[in-house]
């Protein structure tokens, strides 16, 4: 039979309704009451239902987490990952579940989170991308439902909460190391030209190019997915033009680590022949050959930090939105190499 709260009642020895309000954190009760009924529960098996609770003060205890794409797709790119195990640890903390959104493609993912809304499945969001007119943040904007963006919105920068990093400093600053030691041609390759921190990129390697008198070439700027085989398609581009580049800033280090591979191919030794500088200071960034020259964001910083924000709104309603900026450390290793 199913331990219920008299069980546990009875082996405390106090009221069933003290049993409830121990559960509900009631702060009349005290802290030595608090722990036996605690130790009773545990040694009983007794696990509360949280959802006819949650029903009761209208809170699921649940924070959705809404990816770019696909999660099959996404989950590819061990920045995800990360950034999930940092917003996890914080629910953990405050005992929140996490519902992370599994739609196939743009149509069903804004499918999926009207239902978490409308169904009232969770009481907040972090969305994990920020892209041009995302019709998932003007819904959500317009049902003035809870939620944090990882990364810099597209609009109403002001009235939205994000965590994100300086991504045209730091995009400029990786961009000048690389014109620091010699180069001239450099290259960019970028995730998709929707996304709000492509764009920064872009700006900020545009920005060192500008300063530093270097003519901007069209044909060395190169989109596709933050994905390991966009990578490798950039490189048959970039490599097959009449004056190929000497260094490239890449925008993602799983497209860095399809580059390198393709150069391979193509016999092409980086740092010999190109030098290559990345984001995200991924783990495999570091046991790469050679080790990538990057942009550290700290991804599970961001993490935790977008589920802190989410957490404070849903406690304060009045909550005013944020704008919070990770710091950025860009670390040298030996994917870069000045030119004679």
């Amino acid at each position: 039979m199913a331990v219920t709260i008299k069980d546990v009642a009875k082996k405390a020895d106090v009221a069933p309704s003290t049993v409830s309000r121990v559960i509900a954190d009631n702060p009349r009760i005290s802290a030595t009451t608090k722990k036996r009924v605690r130790k009773a529960m545990k040694e009983l098996g007794y696990h509360p239902n949280v959802n006819a609770r949650n029903l009761a003060v209208r809170s699921t205890q649940a924070i959705g987490v809404i990816m770019p794409s696909s999660a099959e797709t996404a989950l590819q790119n061990p920045f995800f990952p990360e950034v999930l195990r940092g917003i996890g640890s914080v629910a953990h903390e405050t005992e929140y579940s996490l519902y992370v959104s599994t739609g196939g493609n743009d149509e069903q993912l804004f499918e999926e989170v009207k239902r978490m809304v409308y169904g009232n499945r969770v009481d907040g969001m972090i969305l994990l991308y920020s892209r041009d007119n995302d019709p998932i943040m003007d819904f959500l904007i317009q049902e003035n439902f809870p939620f944090v963006v990882v990364g810099k919105p597209y609009q109403n920068e002001s009235q939205i909460t994000y965590v994100d990093n300086d991504n045209i400093s730091a995009s400029k600053e990786i961009t000048k190391h690389l014109i620091d030691f010699g180069h001239e041609h450099i290259a960019f390759i970028g995730g998709t030209t929707d996304l709000v921190v492509t764009k920064d990129r872009l700006t900020g390697y545009l920005d060192a190019l500008r300063e530093e008198g270097i003519e901007y070439v069209d044909d060395y700027v190169v989109h596709d997915e933050f994905l390991r085989s966009s990578g490798r398609k950039a490189v048959e581009q970039l490599f097959s033009l009449e004056k190929p580049p000497t260094a490239m800033v890449i925008a993602d280090d799983m497209m860095s680590l399809g580059v390198i591979n393709m150069l391979e191919e193509f016999g092409v030794d980086c740092p010999e022949d190109v030098s290559i500088t990345s984001f995200n200071n991924l783990y495999l960034s570091e046991i790469t050959r050679p080790p990538l020259t990057t942009v550290d964001i700290q991804i599970y910083k961001l993490g935790i930090q977008s589920a802190k924000c989410l957490i404070e709104q849903l406690k304060s309603k009045d909550e005013p939105a944020k704008r919070l900026i990770v710091p950025y450390a860009i670390k040298y290793r030996h994917s870069t190499r000045k030119l004679d």
